[in-house]
């Protein structure tokens, strides 16, 4: 099993072959800030509890959040720039999202893939598919976001 910590270094592209259940991969880190939340929201999904303290105090957050995309935003940026590192980049074929907690202003976000499944396309044998459980943590370990992935994958060329 290959634990990889991408954030410290450069990891070559992986393909499916390289692959294996349960290998994991960290990504680098993502401060976020209050402006960084509130210019996402204004532009994306500008909702009170996005954008306004007040309203946000009287929300159920109890304070401003980040919204759910932005966070899966910042998941895929993490992931590509420094997690994940599959050859081709990072196709995705379908997900399921989870926030099992905001994100808040001055959180620092980190995102572990882990590999939980793996299956090679019987009608195209240069790929395959490769489900990942990517779990986005705070600087406090919390999960904020857990994104259960499918992505197509390359074989390695012959």
């Amino acid at each position: 099993m290959a634990q990889v910590t991408n954030g410290v270094g450069h990891v070559s592209p992986i393909f499916l072959d390289d692959m294996q259940i349960g290998d994991r991969y960290t990504s680098a880190e993502h401060a976020l800030d209050e402006a960084q939340i509130i210019a996402f929201a204004a532009q994306f999904d500008p909702q009170p509890f996005h954008l306004d303290h007040d309203a946000a105090k009287s929300s159920m957050f109890g304070g401003l959040a980040a919204s759910g995309w932005h966070t899966v935003a910042i998941t895929m940026r993490l992931m590509v720039t420094s997690g994940l590192p599959v050859a081709g980049g990072i196709v995705g074929a379908g997900a399921d999202v989870q926030w099992p907690r905001p994100t808040r202003p001055d959180d620092v976000l980190h995102v572990v893939s882990e590999i939980i499944s793996i299956v090679p396309s019987k009608s195209r044998p240069d790929r395959g598919m490769v489900t990942t459980r990517n779990t986005t943590y705070n600087q406090r370990g919390e999960e904020v976001q857990v994104l259960t992935a499918k992505m197509v994958v390359p074989q390695r060329p012959v």
